[in-house]
């Protein structure tokens, strides 16, 4: 017979009543919160404090690491987590086999993606380690055989992934999976301005919106997103403008379909980023996310003024997803070839220099050589500096998964052929010898660079000097590669710092007050116990 901490519940609601306060109650309002003082035993343990007995079940003390897949919207629901997580004090650790519980939020875009989730989950399972799900996954499909007992935090619940984490290292197995709404209206997700962990100190990821007003054939996202909803302006102006306090020099903005933000909330994109373009400081830079061809249609005049700001990227990721206009009505993308060269040919026209990147599906079901040969037209016509190629794979509970299907010999060809088309351009060879205006925001994946990107987002790898770290430099580009340039940081240039205060430490949590931070720090550290009157700051 299991034991009692071996029960699954369904939702978590099931360990917390009615009567208990909220997330938002218990970390927001510490008026309720009474810590009273109570002086350390002289008998007591010998025990470091950084590390409590190693059979303990006390929540808030344990080592999480946290792997997510996919999408920037998925990696700022990932950084939300951990800063909550730290915030409370748990430790987050880069080791996954020191780890107590390992956080894994998942992608649902493709089965590759899904596949090294289920792996990761398994190998957790072999390790005796606790485990929380997040992201499109469970959220889509939570009744999966390989989720059953194991504790699931959905993409609009990240605000309680502490709760989650505490309930499961304690043994329950805990499901969180609903929508957030007000006045049953469904708002875009959790609070902007919760705790978060930027992976890079740099760079703030805001999710404009959740969801989309499509309804791809092929896609699974949906199931797990849902329809738009959308944060209201003034929620993300002031969550830009704190990120610019905290050290940020760069803003990604991320949502499933940006082109369609505000059209729940009475508003639109050129608005919200008109908005955003004030509180940008100087030096620091703005990045538009994903937008489908429909939406931005309506904007193109607004779109092409504001993509040549000075503070905004001239880059903009636009999906065709093919070329052949009877694919894009299988695939219910609701738009034609026409209108996608229409939306490229204007921006390029009206933002000299514009970056286009954009998806390719190969092998989508029904895709006949003559739909195909239409796919590679298009892209020796435009010769996309930024292509992503993917094999179509049909995903469980899509209505793509049960159209007749392209042989996987045949669609791998096509991914093949178009991969060798793509590369058989440099699109940057004729930038040798400029002299352009770059921000260093990264280090190189080979650790032998840092990265910068130009006004038009192209990346460009600068000497690795700590001196140019988040630093805005004048560089002479001296070497060109298929997705890359080198620059030579003029001597003479204006060095500009970028962020208007010093970067947080990575690792370090944003949201943060010092108050907060001294309380959390204390009960980290035991120099008092809590003694918590109606809430807690969790």
């Amino acid at each position: 017979m299991p034991a009692a901490c071996d029960s699954v519940l369904e939702d978590i609601e099931d360990i917390v009543s009615a009567q208990d306060p909220k997330p938002h109650d218990r970390q927001f309002i510490r008026k309720n919160v009474f810590p009273k003082v109570r002086k350390r035993s002289s008998q007591q343990s010998t025990q470091t404090d950084d590390d409590p007995p190693s059979d303990s079940i006390i929540p808030g003390v344990q080592k999480i690491w946290i792997r997510t897949w996919g999408c920037s919207h998925n990696n700022s629901d990932g950084e939300y987590m951990a800063g909550q997580l730290a915030a409370y004090g748990y430790k987050i650790t880069d080791n996954s086999a020191e780890a107590d519980l390992w956080l894994l939020n998942s992608c649902t875009v493709k089965n590759p993606a899904e596949d090294h989730f289920r792996n990761s989950i398994k190998k957790a399972q072999e390790g005796n380690k606790k485990v929380v799900l997040a992201g499109c996954v469970p959220q889509a499909q939570p009744r999966q055989d390989y989720l059953k007992g194991l504790s699931i935090i959905g993409v609009q619940q990240i605000d309680r992934v502490v709760e989650v984490v505490e309930e499961t290292i304690k043994g329950h197995s805990v499901r969180l999976l609903g929508q957030k709404k007000d006045n049953g209206k469904r708002l875009g997700g959790a609070r902007l301005d919760l705790p978060k962990i930027r992976k890079n100190p740099l760079i703030e990821i805001i999710s404009i919106n959740t969801g989309c007003l499509n309804a791809c054939t092929y896609c699974k996202t949906k199931h797990a997103r849902g329809d738009l909803a959308s944060y209201p302006i003034e929620e993300l102006v002031d969550r830009a403008k704190q990120s610019f306090q905290e050290g940020v020099c760069e803003i990604w903005l991320t949502s499933e379909d940006t082109g369609a933000y505000g059209r729940d909330i009475g508003t639109d994109l050129p608005t919200l980023l008109w908005k955003l373009v004030e509180a940008i400081p100087e030096g620091a830079m703005l990045r538009l996310g994903m937008t489908n061809p429909p939406y931005i249609l309506e904007h193109l005049e607004e779109m092409a003024k504001i993509l040549n700001h000075p503070r905004v990227y001239a880059f903009l990721h636009i999906p065709v997803q093919s070329a052949s206009d009877s694919v894009l009505m299988d695939m219910k993308r609701e738009y034609c070839v026409a209108d996608f060269k229409r939306v490229v040919d204007f921006l390029k026209e009206k933002v000299p220099g514009i970056t286009i990147a954009t998806d390719i599906i190969c092998g989508f079901p029904g895709e006949t050589d003559e739909d195909f040969q239409e796919t590679m037209k298009l892209v020796e016509q435009y010769r996309f500096p930024s292509l992503f190629i993917n094999q179509f794979y049909p995903r469980p509970g899509t209505p793509a998964a049960k159209m007749h299907q392209v042989p996987a010999a045949v669609k791998k060809q096509r991914t093949k052929d178009l991969s060798q088309l793509f590369h058989s351009y440099n699109p940057y060879d004729h930038k040798v010898g400029e002299r352009q205006r770059v921000l260093v925001t990264e280090e190189s994946f080979d650790s032998n660079y840092y990265v910068a990107h130009n006004p038009f987002y192209e990346q460009v790898l600068v000497p690795k000097d700590p001196v140019l770290m988040g630093k805005m430099v004048e560089v002479n580009i001296y070497e060109a590669g298929k997705h890359f340039m080198k620059g030579q940081p003029v001597s003479d240039a204006r060095v500009y710092t970028a962020s208007i205060t010093r970067p947080l430490a990575k690792g370090e949590v944003s949201g943060l007050t010092e108050e907060l931070a001294l309380y959390f720090w204390m009960i980290l550290k035991n120099l008092y116990v809590p003694r918590l009157v109606a809430t807690s700051i969790f």
